[in-house]
């Protein structure tokens, strides 16, 4: 596999990291912002600032700005880039425990808890999965990477959402790297979901399609894009295994990898997982306007404080062996409490009509 062919640790995710941050004076006049940066950023022109608040790669308060925007007093202002800062190109060792489900010498299979950020990362260089992985393997100098990749990053060759739960698998070798990678380029790596989304379905089982890229406006977002201009291709198969009207638990099978693929694609169709922020899921979505219902759902997003998507299996061919395998984990604790919470709902309304 070539160079250009490896299938970037983040599933095409463009992930950036913050390089600088400043936040201006409380007594600051206001002034333009490539004046403000030309005076405090050693060796960089005027005309390098603005092309990268043309790139949108400067942010004030967490926004794209324009070329003649002038900073206020306590403006925060972040300059982030694609590629990893030169003084963090190695992530560094933490004892964080791991939920291993298999290991051999070749690879290990993990289940992450949701909350836990897979790697190093814009205000997250400690505390996550790798920082753990590199404790945990003692990994120092031959720590297997995709070509194009850096060190903050060893073993991984796919990685799921930070609020996502469920089951990894991690390369402990550098062949294991590149023929697992092979397999996820190839779409051969089988990967199911279990999600609960809101509303129901018309059809129990769909295949969803759609060009995915970086959303126009709101840059931490993904978005769907309808002629395919934009985006790459992406394909999503779903299955219903329990609609309960106002939610339903399906499978999700994925044909393609992109950055937050299930949650856009639902989304898209108007069914954001439950309790989704970034896709519109922490909203009420179906059900009535009552008080009472209101309360209901807002107490079932408290035992669910994070999307309803769980990776639920993972199967591949064994780099070494040969042989087909597949590791399946049960749906956490907090999705069966909080749809065990929506089906004592809907049998509870049945029984008063």
């Amino acid at each position: 596999m070539s160079e250009k062919e490896a299938i970037p640790v983040s599933e095409n995710e463009e992930i950036l990291h913050e390089h600088y941050r400043f936040t201006v004076d409380p007594n600051q006049t206001p002034i333009r912002i490539d004046k403000y940066l030309h005076g405090k950023i050693e060796k960089v022109t005027r005309n390098r600032i603005q092309k990268a608040i043309k790139d949108k790669s400067i942010l004030v308060n967490k926004k794209e700005i324009k070329s003649n925007y002038k900073v206020r007093p306590n403006d925060l202002i972040l300059i982030v880039l694609a590629e990893e800062p030169r003084e963090r190109k190695f992530a560094l060792p933490e004892d964080i425990p791991l939920d291993i489900r298999y290991e051999d010498e070749h690879l290990l299979i993990l289940h992450k808890p949701p909350g836990l950020v897979v790697h190093p990362g814009t205000g997250n260089y400690s505390g996550t999965l790798v920082n753990g992985l590199v404790h945990y393997l003692s990994y120092k100098e031959d720590m297997p990477v995709l070509p194009g990749n850096d060190l903050t990053r060893p073993g991984l060759v796919h990685r799921i959402d930070k609020d996502t739960s469920g089951l990894m698998v991690v390369a402990k070798t550098q062949n294991a790297m590149a023929h697992l990678a092979q397999q996820f380029f190839d779409h051969k790596i089988d990967r199911e979901y279990h999600a609960i989304v809101w509303g129901t379905f018309d059809e129990p089982i769909g295949r969803l399609e759609g060009h995915i890229g970086r959303h126009p406006r709101e840059r931490t977002k993904m978005h769907v894009f309808r002629e395919g201009e934009e985006g790459k291709a992406a394909v999503t198969h779903y299955e219903v295994l329990e609609d309960l009207y106002y939610v339903s638990l399906i499978k999700c099978k994925l044909e393609t990898g992109r950055t937050h693929q299930i949650r856009v694609h639902l989304a898209d169709q108007g069914h954001p997982l439950f309790n989704d922020e970034k896709y519109g899921g922490s909203s009420i979505v179906k059900g009535t306007v009552f008080s009472k219902y209101k309360q209901f759902v807002h107490n079932v997003f408290k035992l669910l404080p994070r999307q309803g998507l769980h990776a639920q299996s993972i199967g591949f061919v064994h780099p070494a062996t040969g042989d087909y395998m597949k590791f399946e984990s049960d749906l956490p604790e907090d999705m069966q409490l909080a749809f065990e919470k929506w089906r004592h709902y809907v049998t509870h309304k049945k029984s008063q009509t």
